[in-house]
């Protein structure tokens, strides 16, 4: 993918040169020498809103104490903002206070000073974003001011192939005056892990964490285990072999446990042991072991009738309507963006009819990190934008409680662990950061390739054909060997754990 990448984007490494003059500082986009200022240590594709945003509140100034020189020269007309769906714009409308109006439509915001936010947003599945994204990474030296790419977002999924210092398509966060010292000190560490580059440096920010709970119908739990307790109900979810028995009390009543095995498959996932591909061999996919047990337990899970045998999948029709009170599925396992973006818009009953508890396996899903891209013509917007959005504590709370997000400041999450102001109307009142804080305690970040996207949703749809008895395991194997290589021509070989 490097090789690819490097062919599309050759135009975008040749621009660093030419960030100063487009009002970038005088930092080295030399990684090596950045290096040692860098400390070692969740989309969901919501569909985007037709509504009008409100005028961000001004809740509370940017910061500009770095050590990096501000940006001088005059900003461009518009700022182009690349993303998957509507959550980057719903977050930066609720916390830039520079934003003036938003379109009804939402596909522009105008600023105070006059200068419009373009927003564009491409869906994720099957690489589409990407594809659109790379297209116009890739004409970002011929292309005018206006059609400049500023800020564009990378899901957790496919974040390394943009923050990889070979192909600089995206800026390192100093030579855009922003200290990740100083100015991210209260993010989570492996956050900013993610974030860097093969040499340490920081490439990108996001404002979310996103570790994974279980979600479950109170009503459900009533009336199988008696109460809806999160704490009773958890030390039924405790672990897999406690989720089991309690799959087939559920069972008994006539509730299926989760709606389709794809619902399980990132607690699986998020803990492998090798990356699917390694720098070491370019061209083969690495099948881990974790993976093959989710296929293994799902096949075993699907058969025993602990799934809705109607929910084939996740992001279709009957993955949402699974989610509605009609439905007999009793949970779902979800991070913070899950609830808000899935969970409410989907649920037709009362409110309060959810609650969280701890899953059988931590787990972390996702993440959105926003990047600033190497010859963008408004660098001083994009740092405030970015700051904004993932640096400043009051607007990580107004985040929090605007979005029920799981924010990227641990003094703000420390704060909602404990505080009742935190509590959630969809969820009956509950406060879920507690369980979200526990979660994340115990993640294990699973190791990052830039092919993880295809990998994840290719395999799925692979063995899919295989739960719903289309084909045999051995032809479920065989046809995820030719769909990953069809999506990565540079991919020769898949190799499969013994």
């Amino acid at each position: 993918m490097k090789k690819k990448l490097v062919s599309s984007l050759l135009a975008v490494s040749m621009l660093a040169a030419t960030l100063t003059g487009c009002g970038g500082n005088n930092a080295s986009n030399d990684a090596s020498n950045n290096a040692s200022d860098a400390s070692a240590s969740s989309t969901a594709d919501a569909p985007a809103s037709n509504t009008a945003d409100a005028p961000a509140d001004n809740t509370a100034d940017v910061s500009a104490d770095n050590t990096a020189a501000e940006n001088t020269a005059p900003e461009g007309q518009v700022i182009n903002i690349y993303s998957f769906n509507d959550e980057l714009r719903k977050r930066i409308t609720a916390v830039y206070s520079e934003i003036e109006s938003t379109s009804k439509d939402g596909t522009s915001s105008t600023l105070k000073d006059g200068t419009e936010i373009h927003w564009i947003i491409n869906p994720n599945q099957d690489g589409v974003y990407q594809d659109k994204l790379d297209e116009a990474l890739g004409n970002q030296l011929s292309a005018s001011d206006d059609d400049k790419v500023d800020i564009f977002a990378a899901e957790l999924d496919y974040i390394v192939k943009y923050t990889d210092a070979d192909i600089e398509a995206a800026m390192t966060l100093e030579s855009l005056g922003i200290n990740p010292d100083t100015d991210l000190a209260d993010q989570y560490d492996f956050t900013k892990t993610v974030a860097r580059d093969q040499n340490g440096v920081m490439r990108a920010s996001t404002w979310q964490a996103c570790p994974g709970v279980l979600v479950y119908r109170r009503d459900i739990a009533k009336d199988v285990f008696g109460t809806d307790d999160p704490v009773e109900i958890g030390k039924k979810t405790a672990d897999w072999a406690t989720m089991k028995a309690t799959a087939e009390e559920l069972k008994a009543k006539g509730y299926y446990t989760f709606s389709s095995y794809a619902d399980t498959f990132r607690t699986y996932s998020n803990n492998m042991a090798q990356e699917w591909v390694t720098a070491e061999n370019p061209t083969t996919v690495k099948v881990d072991q974790k993976l093959m047990d989710w296929v293994s337990d799902s096949k075993e899970w699907l058969d025993a009738g602990y799934f809705d045998p109607t929910v084939k999948g996740q992001w279709n029709s009957d993955w949402y309507t699974a989610m509605g009170s009609s439905s007999k599925v009793f949970a779902f396992l979800f991070p913070a963006w899950g609830i808000d973006t899935q969970m409410v818009p989907n649920w037709d009953g009362e409110a309060g009819a959810w609650a969280v508890t701890n899953a059988p396996l931590s787990y972390n899903w996702g993440g959105t990190y926003v990047l600033a891209a190497t010859g963008t013509d408004n660098p001083q917007h994009v740092k405030d934008i970015i700051l904004a959005l993932t640096g400043n504590t009051e607007n990580l709370t107004t985040i929090t409680k605007k979005y029920s997000d799981f924010t990227n400041a641990k003094s703000v999450m420390e704060t909602a662990a404990t505080d009742k102001s935190f509590a959630s109307d969809f969820l009956g009142g509950q406060n879920p950061y507690e369980y979200f804080s526990d979660s994340l305690a115990s993640i294990k970040m699973a190791p990052l390739s830039a092919y993880d996207q295809g990998c994840v949703e290719l395999i799925q749809n692979s063995f899919s054909d295989y739960f719903q008895g289309q084909v045999d395991f051995d032809k479920a194997k065989e046809n995820f060997e030719t769909a990953i290589k069809e999506r990565y021509p540079e991919i020769t070989e898949v190799q499969w754990p013994e």
